[in-house]
């Protein structure tokens, strides 16, 4: 078992948004390595990401409330590890 401290930053993201929110497609890229020397960059590799996701839990909400959703199962990340979250959510069947 990978504890939460060595686990890849990306690998847990996608494991707290699989455990959330069901997606049916997801794909987290970290983009840290764009960022280097940035405000917010720590040294670590693991301060920016961008997420694209999938799931039938966003059909009818809004933009903003799709953003929430996914920062509700990143919070304690978000409020320690990552410093950039880019978010595009999408339901089922949108482009």
């Amino acid at each position: 078992m990978t504890s939460t401290a060595t686990e890849p930053l990306d690998h847990l993201i996608a494991r707290r948004l699989e455990d959330a929110l069901s997606p049916a497609r997801l794909a987290v890229s970290n983009d840290s390595a764009q960022h280097r020397g940035h405000m917010g960059d720590d040294g670590t590799g693991e301060t920016h990401f961008s997420v694209e996701i999938e799931s039938a839990a966003f059909a009818g909400l809004s933009r903003v409330a799709r953003q929430r959703l996914v920062n509700k199962a990143l919070a304690d990340l978000l409020a320690t590890r990552i410093h950039a979250l880019a978010i595009r959510a999408r339901a089922p069947g949108e482009q």
